[in-house]
């Protein structure tokens, strides 16, 4: 469903990525793990069309997108949880959530749906996005990316900086997240974290 192939990202005149192909099936899962700098967060910004590739090619139910923006990526179904969450600080929640009503895809995720999944965002609805913890601010965004309702959800150390205890919470609804549909990758650093919820995990050096 999602294919990359032999992409080349640089900035400027410096390699970011070179030559990484992967795929993911429908409703799959896949890790992708590295060291600091491999170029982790450079792919999924390429996939999502918020950094240009230089070469390759990338692919959405077997149409290349590689030329795409990143809202007509978002609008055929490819969502991205950055690292740093990037909320609207000013802003509720609530509203948060539904800047993702943008794209107009149609799908299962709503705000009961999300707020079923995810307690925690149901709780602080009302509450300033900048005011929450940076567990909440990661629940959060990880709705708002539901709220797209994706074919692939795109999620960049979503563990990064949490409590234990809300890095289990998160990973926790993820099969419930691949039970509507929705295909998962997973770029992180805690090795052991990807591979307990991957069924495929592939490394960039």
């Amino acid at each position: 469903m999602l294919e990359v192939e032999a992409i080349n990202v640089f900035y400027g005149q410096v390699p970011a990525i070179r030559d990484v192909s992967l795929r993911l099936d429908d409703g799959g899962i896949l890790a992708v793990i590295g060291a600091n700098g491999a170029g982790k967060s450079t792919l999924l910004k390429a996939i999502a069309g918020q950094l240009r590739t230089r070469d390759g090619v990338i692919r959405l139910d077997g149409e290349d997108v590689s030329r795409s923006a990143a809202h007509q990526r978002a609008r055929r179904g490819i969502s991205l949880v950055p690292e740093g969450r990037r909320l609207f600080r000013s802003l509720t929640v609530g509203e948060n959530l539904m800047t993702a009503r943008a794209t107009r895809r149609k799908g299962p995720w709503d705000l009961a749906a999300v707020y079923e999944m995810l307690p925690i965002v149901a709780e602080r609805r009302d509450r300033r996005a900048g005011d929450l913890s940076g567990g909440e601010q990661q629940a959060c965004a990880i709705a708002r990316a539901l709220m797209a309702n994706p074919r692939v959800l795109l999620l960049d150390e979503v563990s990064l900086g949490l409590a234990p205890a809300i890095v289990g919470q998160i990973y926790a609804g993820l099969p419930a997240i691949r039970a509507q549909g929705t295909a998962i990758l997973l770029v992180e650093q805690d090795v052991q974290q990807a591979t307990r919820a991957s069924q495929d995990v592939q490394c960039l050096l």
